[in-house]
C-alpha cells in the first residue's frame, strides 16, 4: 500500500504542484492524500481539485486558540490516513502537539540556506530582502524536519543559488523557487525511503 502525504498551504501552491507531479510521475511511492488549507479560495486548493485530490479547508479564524486550530489539523490528517506531511507555503505556527503526533513526520520548504535567514517573520519575500540586505554571494532553499522551534529542525535536503549583483528579491525569489521544486520531491522521496538517522541537527543516510 501507499504511503499517503498531507499537504497543507496558504497559498498558490506551486511547491504542492511540484509534490502532485513528481507523485503522479511515480518519482516517490506515495500518493497525496489530502491538501488541507487555512485559507478558502488559494489557488492550491484549485491545483488539488485539477488532481481529484480531496482540498480542504480549516480557517484558523473559525477558532479559539492554537491548540484547538491545530486538533481539526490533526484530525483531518487522520481521517485521511496520512503518513507524512509536507509544509508548502503554510503560514500559520502549529501548536507543539502537532510535532509531537507527527514525530520527524513534517517537512517544510524555506527559501533560503537555513540555519541563517530563518525564523520568526522570515518567510516569503522578507527572506530575500533579508538575504540581499546581508550581502551574502549565495542563498537557496532548505528542506527541514519541522519542530516546534521555527525553522530550526534538523535539515534534510539544501539547494544553493548564487546572488547576482544586479538581483532584486523578485529575481532571486524566481530563481529559488526553482531550486525548492527540484529539491522538495527529492527530499520527500529520501525521508520516505526511511535510510536515514537523525543525529542532532544532522539527517545522516544509512
Amino acid at each position: 500500500m501507499k504511503q499517503r502525504i498531507g499537504v497543507l498551504v496558504s497559498g498558490g501552491g506551486t511547491n504542492l504542484q511540484a509534490l502532485i507531479d513528481a507523485s503522479e510521475e511515480g518519482f516517490f511511492a506515495a500518493e497525496i492524500g489530502v491538501v488541507i488549507s487555512n485559507k478558502a479560495g488559494v489557488f492550491a486548493l484549485e491545483r488539488a481539485s485539477q488532481h481529484g485530490i480531496p482540498a480542504v479547508v480549516i480557517d484558523h479564524r473559525q477558532f479559539g486558540s492554537v491548540t484547538e486550530f491545530t486538533a481539526a489539523i490533526i484530525a483531518a490528517l487522520k481521517e485521511y490516513q496520512i503518513n507524512l506531511v509536507c509544509l508548502a507555503g503554510f503560514l500559520r505556527i502549529l501548536d507543539p502537539l502537532f510535532f509531537l503526533t507527527y514525530l520527524n513526520r513534517v517537512l517544510n520548504i524555506h527559501p533560503a540556506l537555513l540555519p541563517a535567514f530563518g525564523g520568526k517573520g522570515m518567510y516569503g519575500h522578507h527572506v530575500h530582502e533579508a538575504v540581499l540586505r546581508s550581502g551574502a554571494k549565495f542563498s537557496g532553499a532548505t528542506v527541514h524536519f519541522v519542530t516546534a522551534e521555527p525553522d530550526a529542525g534538523p535539515i534534510v535536503a539544501q539547494g544553493i543559488v548564487a546572488v547576482a549583483e544586479e538581483d532584486t528579491p523578485d529575481t532571486l525569489a524566481e530563481r529559488v523557487l526553482q531550486v525548492e521544486h527540484q529539491i522538495y520531491p527529492e527530499a520527500v522521496k529520501f525521508v520516505l525511503e526511511g535510510r536515514f538517522v537523525i543525529d542532532g541537527l544532522r539527517v545522516r543516510s544509512v
